[in-house]
């Protein structure tokens, strides 16, 4: 199963980690699910919901390990979007890396998929 991917500000990470457990993002809680995408997903996403942004990191997570708290629900244009219906746990977290924007002003993701 490949990875799905979090983008997040690494001030958002750090609490969490602190913390023990990511609960959401301000979007997430008030949609009720923490949002992810797959690899086909993550640039479009970044590019409609953080363009510009800096100071953000690129979560992978293991799909398999939130189990059945984990969705794939039709989103943007009809395609599935895993989300996640309960804190995630750090244990289901494979790495943890920057997300820098490239000279294009675009999230570079070059080795991050």
């Amino acid at each position: 199963m490949k990875p799905i991917y979090k983008i997040i500000s690494v001030a958002e990470w750090r609490a969490a980690e602190a913390e023990g457990v990511f609960r959401g993002s301000a979007i997430d809680l008030a949609d009720g699910y923490i949002h992810f995408s797959d690899p086909d997903q993550v640039e479009e996403t970044a590019a409609k919901h953080f363009p510009g942004k800096t100071d953000l990191l690129l979560i992978a997570i293991d799909p398999g390990m939130p189990g059945e708290a984990l969705k794939w629900e039709a989103s943007r244009g009809g395609a599935l979007f895993p989300h996640l219906y309960a804190p995630l746990y750090m244990d289901a977290v494979i790495r943890v890396a920057p997300l820098p924007l490239g000279l294009d002003g675009r999230h570079d993701f070059a080795g991050l998929l």
